[in-house]
């Protein structure tokens, strides 16, 4: 109990930092005017602490299986190779591995309908900005960790020995962060860099609901690239979309939308 009282002191203390930043810059930058307290502004809070502590918990057992499995059967070598570069290099591949394996558990949740039907829920917002990051069903936000750290371990860019290695923690960090940042109700626009990086014009395109025709791109949560390779990115250089949310009817409540998916 004590361990949890604290996990939620610091999301509370996260939370608070979060809104500092975002608030303001959504207030001054918007790319739609809306009200701070939207619409399920409150039902996306309830996802935030419930999506910062269950997916986490849900991960301990199939990733530990994983590192126990890949380092039976991977040649030791390859751990003490990749061990030997330095942590930022170590950092840099991960990001690029990592992005590969989830942009394509993020397609998948697409392209699969029993998987679109838990995905669904976090593309259920009319209105986007930084706290829709958190609006997933936990069971949607555990696969899409699963598969952006599961290449880590299978390419030994995750240590799994006696002591703790800091770089899977890093790399969902970064990716969490990152996250807030490209869901923001912001209108900033970065040129060429937006085919580097994924900024909030990026991935508000992944959200419209504009048209068939604009639907299912801009899967990378941070690397365009992936996009660019497997034909799913769109990004015009002057436009926005004009609206967000799907077709497909979610139920209104924050208990309704975890047990839509799963029922038949």
């Amino acid at each position: 109990m004590s361990s949890l009282a604290l996990d939620i002191f610091r999301l509370c203390a996260w939370l608070v930092i979060l809104a500092i930043v975002f608030i303001p810059l959504e207030r001054l930058c918007a790319q739609q005017k809306q009200p701070v307290f939207r619409k399920e502004f409150f039902i996306d809070l309830g996802y935030y602490f419930l999506n910062s502590l269950l997916p986490k918990l849900l991960l301990i057992l199939p990733m530990s299986i994983v590192a126990a499995v890949v380092h039976q059967l991977e040649p030791s070598g390859i751990y003490t190779w990749v061990a030997a570069l330095p942590f930022r290099v170590r950092f840099v591949l991960a990001i690029i591995v990592g992005e590969f394996g989830a942009y394509w558990g993020h397609r998948w949740s697409h392209e699969i309908p029993w998987m679109w039907r838990f995905h669904a829920v976090h593309h259920s917002s009319e209105e986007m900005d930084w706290l829709v990051n958190t609006r997933a069903h936990p069971l949607d936000m555990f696969f899409g960790r699963f598969t952006g750290l599961l290449p880590l371990y299978l390419l030994g860019l995750a240590q799994p020995t006696a002591d703790a290695d800091i770089l899977p923690v890093l790399y969902s960090l970064v990716g969490t962060v990152w996250s807030f940042w490209v869901h923001a109700n912001m209108n900033w626009r970065f040129g060429f860099v937006e085919r580097v990086l994924a900024t909030p014009a990026f991935h508000h395109w992944h959200h419209t609901n504009d048209g068939a025709e604009y639907i299912n791109k801009n899967y990378a949560a941070i690397l365009p690239i992936m996009d660019i390779l497997f034909g799913s990115f769109y990004l015009p250089k002057h436009r926005w979309p004009q609206k967000y949310g799907i077709e497909m009817s979610i139920e209104p409540s924050f208990t309704g939308q975890l047990l839509q998916p799963l029922k038949r």
